[in-house]
């Protein structure tokens, strides 16, 4: 049995230890373990990476559209429906990034044993 990469197990929205296993039982909620391997989901917390990166990935690629539309030629009207329609392109591309974005970075977090630092921890360096 070949090993799935972290990465493109994320991007199918699968285990990175057997690249079978669904890794959300709904939109953003985790298994607690892999349906298939049984590896322990509950090892790590993405917390508010995901959204960050989505967030940031597609402000970057919609923002010249955003500070562009108020300066063109276009009616008014015309203008009020661009927005909203770029508004709804925005909001659909972020639900549509994000749990992908969780996945790949629960995946990279599970593969390279990432653990939350505690105060113990940096005492004992």
């Amino acid at each position: 049995m070949a090993k799935t990469t972290p990465i493109l197990a994320g991007l199918r929205l699968r285990c990175g230890n057997c690249g079978k296993g669904k890794l959300f039982s709904g939109y953003l909620k985790l298994n607690s373990a892999c349906p298939v391997c049984g590896r322990d989901m509950t090892a790590a917390d993405t917390a508010d990476g995901p959204a960050f990166f989505v967030g940031f990935g597609v402000l970057i690629l919609l923002a010249p559209f955003l500070f562009l539309l108020p300066m063109s030629p276009l009616p008014t009207v015309a203008k009020v429906f661009a927005f909203a329609a770029l508004c709804i392109v925005l909001i659909g591309l972020c639900l549509i990034l994000l749990p992908v974005a969780k996945a790949i970075l629960l995946n990279l977090q599970l593969h390279h044993g990432a653990k939350q630092v505690t105060a113990s921890d940096i005492k004992d360096s």
